[in-house]
């Protein structure tokens, strides 16, 4: 019987994560609830001494999260990836497509603990929306939105969803900093959460369905006011004209 050769050098694994990983799941979370900035630029030699730690894996982190699509390189580092709002309208056509499916099968799976997770997103949202917090309402969706995800049976599906959501965390910004946009998205929250409450899978995917729409249209509207004030601040003042005696 041949007895099976291991390469020298090779040891078992430790199972704890790589330092890499600690930071790459750092900045993620980071990115997902907003507290970095489109304006920032995340430089590796920056990230080392900030972590205490090397540039590689830094650098490793910031490379995966480009290749996961959260961060774009530029020539000063790297950045949040500006979309376009043709890029912002493809990724809503996924969502449509993935969510409300997604939404209904996990309303078969809901345990007693996701049960109990959604009840403290939607209390977390309520509280938001009385003290006018749009970066708390931003946590709330997300916690939200995890509560659900981990009921779906099929988790490709679900980490999919979850990468497709971050990639437009810019809706998030330019919404649920208003506070009439917030209004609309506590709405949908709280049908999702009574179809959700009743395992009733019929009526979570139409509410998904429904609250997707909305947001999108919130996205848009609020990307047309900036677009107009923009506009407004930058035209030159007219004249005055003096009155002829």
């Amino acid at each position: 019987m041949r007895t099976a050769r291991i390469p020298r050098g090779i040891r078992s694994l430790p199972r704890k994560e790589s330092l890499s990983e600690r930071i790459y799941y750092d900045l993620r979370e980071r990115l997902q609830r907003g507290a970095i900035g489109p304006e920032e630029r995340l430089v590796d030699k920056d990230l080392a001494a900030a972590y205490q730690t090397s540039r590689m894996p830094a650098r490793e982190a910031l490379l995966r999260l480009v290749n996961d699509g959260y961060l774009t390189g530029t020539t000063r580092g790297f950045a949040v990836p500006t979309l376009s709002p043709e890029q912002v309208g493809d990724l809503f056509e996924v969502r449509r497509l993935l969510e409300p499916y997604a939404a209904a099968d996990a309303a078969k799976h809901l345990d007693a603990a996701a049960l109990a997770q959604l009840a403290d997103a939607l209390h977390q949202a309520r509280a938001a929306v009385r003290a006018n917090n749009g970066e708390e309402m931003i946590l709330a969706n997300m916690a939200f939105r995890n509560a659900w995800l981990g009921c779906v049976s099929n988790r490709s599906l679900a980490e999919n969803i979850a990468r497709f959501v971050d990639h437009v965390q810019t809706v998030r910004l330019s919404t649920l900093s208003n506070p009439a946009t917030r209004k609309v998205d506590m709405d949908g929250l709280e049908g999702l959460y009574e179809a959700l409450v009743k395992r009733d899978s019929a009526k979570v995917r139409t509410r998904m369905a429904a609250f997707l729409a909305a947001a999108e249209r919130a996205f848009f509207a609020a990307r047309a006011a900036e677009l107009a004030a923009a506009f407004a601040a930058a035209a030159p003042a007219r004249p005055r004209l003096r009155k002829v005696r």
